[in-house]
């Protein structure tokens, strides 16, 4: 397979997966529900709460999006582990879906004035769109664990130098850089008079 044709593969997968994990960080921080009361007319003390989210929403949506970063500039096999916990992340942010209807309407009331027990709690736009973000994200994140093995992998001139050649192999003035260092990293100063 062509180089530019495996690139064709990893550019939109990696896209689509930045762009819905991010979508779904965003939405994680903020309200999922929120009550239809108003409370700016009320004078004095505090005004309660209206609204309620859903920080392990956000917590996992982070860690899917973080995964798209090391994907991003590793190989092969730690692409594969670093992308199973992103789908174990996005999973968490759908059961957050599915946990709260249950839960944070519950949560808003109770955080109401006493008397406002009646008033619906709604979801927000952002609960939806952390809904359809997570499902995205979960496609995404299936794609790209099948294709992992055929996207290319950064060149191995970004990698750090595993074993210095020999000091035969150098030429003169990198030979004597090396010298240098290996003076200075013994506590000798090379810059003394005798030989190194």
């Amino acid at each position: 397979m062509a180089e530019s044709e495996r690139s064709a593969r990893f550019a939109p997968v990696a896209l689509l997966g930045i762009i819905s994990t991010g979508l779904l960080a965003v939405a994680g921080s903020k309200p999922w529900f929120s009550a239809a009361v108003d409370y700016k007319a009320t004078l004095g003390g505090t005004v309660p709460e209206t609204t309620a989210d859903m920080p392990l929403a956000l917590a996992c949506a982070l860690v899917a999006l973080a995964s798209w970063g090391v994907v991003l500039v590793t190989g092969t096999r730690v692409r594969r582990i670093v992308v199973v916990l992103g789908l174990v992340a996005v999973l968490g942010v759908l059961a957050c879906v599915v946990a709260a209807p249950f839960t944070l309407p519950d949560d808003v009331r109770a955080q109401l004035l006493a008397g406002s027990g009646d008033v619906p709690v709604d979801p927000t736009g952002w609960f939806f769109a952390a809904a359809v973000a997570a499902v995205v994200a979960l496609v995404v994140l299936v794609v790209a664990w099948v294709l992992v093995p055929r996207w290319p992998t950064m060149s191995s001139r970004y990698d750090a130098p595993g074993r210095a050649g020999a000091a035969s192999d150098l030429d003169p003035d990198t030979a004597a850089s090396i010298d240098l260092w290996k003076a200075l990293d013994e506590g000798r100063d090379p810059t003394a008079p005798g030989p190194l």
